[in-house]
């Protein structure tokens, strides 16, 4: 069973709207049959040093041992996300800390 086959196949209009999404996409045009009979692995067109670093990146992170953190979902006012996300990637621990500090002053 694959992913999407719960859901109901697209209708004919819905598939002409994606159609046209794609074609007036002038940053990601559909690639052509000469494209994909070009087209080449990304270890032959790329250096071994993109590939190194890509390992290096992938090692630094991984699963916690012991998870410290619990996933939730909560609703918070635009504004507020927006305030942390303008400060780019670590908005989300910046945010954490935020609110253990908010905690820390209430004790």
């Amino acid at each position: 069973m694959g992913r999407f086959d719960h859901l109901p196949p697209i209708t004919d209009e819905e598939e002409a709207r994606i159609q046209a999404g794609i074609a007036a996409d002038p940053d990601n045009p559909e690639w052509t049959d000469e494209e994909l009979a070009n087209a080449r692995p990304a270890r032959e067109v790329l250096p071994p040093e993109f590939f190194e670093a890509v390992k290096r990146l992938r090692g630094q992170r991984g699963k916690q041992k012991a998870p410290t953190k619990e996933f939730v979902s909560i609703r918070i006012d635009r504004d507020v996300v927006a305030h942390f996300k303008k400060g780019g990637p670590g908005w989300q621990t910046r945010l954490n800390n935020t609110l253990k500090k908010a905690i820390a002053k209430k004790r």
